[in-house]
């Protein structure tokens, strides 16, 4: 029996294709063909499409919260000082295809396509529950700090996405995150 590809392996494949192509052209074919295995190998893992691109959106989600996790050293008084923190982790070039394909699922559960309308306000809370551990005070204040960080991330990485690099660092220093 020849090599076969790990489920790791072939989730990176499908990050991958869904960076090149978009998450909307993200297809059991596509990454086959970019690993070079049959559509089966691929289907073995991942039964659905769903699934394929849940599990492409939890895997980014993973990776941010790795990148930012190394930042995060103490809690944070408010979303302010978060913001601060993050900014400069998240304005680099380096994670651009990451927000592109969030806020593409963004686009599709605003559109109301499955499975984002399920997925995507999910990975919002989860987002927002993560947040909230490094920040200090009562867990409502954490809750309400945390969405204001999520929120004004999220409007600066859109304007980057759209805009541009300085456009959204012009923006940061404005709203003081920068």
């Amino acid at each position: 029996m020849g090599y076969r590809h790990s489920r790791d392996e072939i989730l990176e494949g499908a990050l991958a294709v869904a960076q090149r192509d978009s998450l909307g052209e993200l297809t059991f074919g596509r990454v086959a063909k970019h690993l070079g295995v049959s559509d089966r190998m691929v289907v073995y893992y991942f039964p659905t499409k769903d699934d394929l691109v849940t599990e492409v959106l939890l895997l980014v989600g993973a990776r941010m919260m790795e990148v930012l996790a190394q930042a995060f050293t103490e809690a944070a008084p408010d979303h302010l000082t978060l913001a601060r923190t993050a900014w400069p982790i998240l304005a680099r070039p380096a994670i651009d295809p990451w927000f592109a394909l969030f806020f593409e699922a963004n686009g599709m559960a605003a559109a109301g396509r499955e499975p984002y309308t399920t997925f995507v306000p999910f990975l919002v809370d989860s987002w927002v529950a993560w947040v909230g551990e490094y920040l200090t005070g009562t867990r409502a204040r954490r809750r309400d700090e945390a969405e204001a960080v999520v929120a004004l991330l999220d409007g600066l990485l859109l304007l980057r996405q759209l805009s541009g690099a300085a456009a959204a660092n012009r923006a940061a220093r404005r709203l003081g995150v920068r």
